[in-house]
């Protein structure tokens, strides 16, 4: 239905992610920024972190992280979107 986000995913690996990083979240930049996180990304045939960044708000939209999901055994990374609310 609406508001599921349910694009392909951007990989599919054998190999589960590690542990969320934490990462420092710098001082908002303006009033409202929303802070898009990191994530650990596939490149080069291994896992890599891709640091967050702090994004422009979208007046009726929602973002939708990045996310790995464990479908029998292999690992699906799906990309992160704005979705509508």
């Amino acid at each position: 239905g609406p508001g599921i986000y349910a694009a392909p995913p951007v990989a599919v690996v054998d190999v589960a992610p590690p542990p969320p990083y934490q990462e420092v979240v710098p001082v908002m930049p303006f009033a409202g920024a929303v802070w898009i996180g990191g994530y650990w990304g596939w490149s080069g045939g291994r896992h890599q972190w891709v640091p967050g960044y702090w994004e422009r708000p979208r007046p009726g939209y929602r973002y939708e992280p990045h996310r790995w999901e464990n479908r029998g055994g292999h690992w699906n990374l799906h990309g992160g979107a704005w979705i509508r609310l």
